[in-house]
């Protein structure tokens, strides 16, 4: 008897393998794959703008890597007794305005640099739902706002974008990226994140949009590929039970078959046996001892120091260097 519906999940005609480099863009749930594949030293950069839920934001941040735009101090607003983008995430905000104007264009020319030599870009959209800033907010920005940064409510305007104007935003964002960097593949998932402050009706509206939106881009081009994230978790896994205490987002066992998922169908085979090699080493890693100085403790290092080593001669894409140094230190 089953128990769930399982998903017929199409494997990628030419995997990620580890000397790919992986650009990630998008909501929380990207950081989930981004520091998992990070984590097992793949080559990868994630939300140069911070975490971006909708799609104008992911959009409008993709195509400003590609134009290595700087952000001068009329892009900045001061609110909260902090220096703040509109365009970024609240991890760039700062007290100080050059300090958070360096922090902002350091990563933007990191992601410009990264964009030129990138084999994928992983994009997780979370909603259909985009802020607009209103009169009342008294500042120039026509484009709607990535982070609202705990502003007063009466400052935007919520508008839930058409599926014509997501389709839109995504082909001329696609064209404008292959342009800069021609051998680029893009995996587009929907977050199995809810939004539930927009209504459970009004969040499966701005998700289905979204769904209908990137399949039309999965249908047209040939180098844009769907992972659904999305339906594993809310299709497959389906119970609570798999949700945080806020019932909003995928919990750590939900996160993690996702995560299998993605490996068995997205990565080649002999990238996913070295993942599990480098998982061990990374386990090792983490290992505290109580008696340090014991030499039951210090074969532990010298053993897994020679892994490493092994790992890295055979394996000369890698950097080890952070694990070679910790086992013989």
């Amino acid at each position: 008897m089953d128990f769930m519906v399982n998903i017929d999940i199409k494997k990628l005609p030419q995997p990620i393998t580890y000397q790919d480099r992986l650009l990630l863009v998008g909501s929380c749930f990207t950081e989930h794959i981004g520091n998992t594949l990070g984590g097992l030293k793949f080559s990868v950069l994630q939300n140069p703008n911070g975490i971006l839920f909708d799609t104008r934001s992911v959009c409008n941040s993709l195509i400003s890597y590609v134009e290595n735009r700087q952000y001068a101090e009329n892009d900045l607003f001061y609110l909260n007794e902090v220096w703040n983008s509109w365009e970024h995430h609240s991890r760039f905000s700062h007290i100080n305005k050059e300090e958070c104007l360096r922090g902002i264009n350091n990563s933007q020319m990191q992601a410009h640099e990264f964009l030129k030599q990138a084999d994928w870009i992983i994009i997780t959209l979370g909603s259909s739902f985009s802020y607009i800033l209103t009169e009342e907010a008294k500042q120039n920005n026509l484009s709607g706002v990535a982070n609202c940064h705990r502003a007063p409510a009466a400052w935007f305007r919520k508008h839930m974008m058409e599926i014509s104007e997501t389709v839109s935003l995504l082909d001329n964002c696609y064209h404008r990226l292959k342009r800069f960097n021609p051998k680029l593949k893009i995996i587009f998932t929907v977050s199995p994140v809810r939004h539930l402050r927009d209504g459970v009706i009004d969040n499966n509206r701005s998700k289905a949009r979204l769904l209908e939106s990137v399949h039309h881009l999965v249908n047209k081009f040939d180098d844009i590929y769907y992972f659904p994230a999305y339906e594993l978790v809310i299709d497959v896994l389906r119970d609570y039970r798999f949700y945080d205490i806020d019932m909003a987002h995928p919990n750590y066992m939900a996160t993690e078959f996702v995560l299998e998922k993605f490996a068995e169908n997205c990565i080649d085979i002999n990238s996913q046996q070295l993942m599990q090699d480098i998982k061990k080493l990374m386990i090792a890693k983490k290992h505290k001892a109580f008696q340090p100085e014991t030499k039951a403790h210090k074969q532990f290092l010298e053993a897994h120091a020679e892994k490493a080593a092994t790992l890295q001669k055979a394996y000369p894409f890698l950097n080890l260097k952070e694990e070679l140094e910790y086992f013989t230190k």
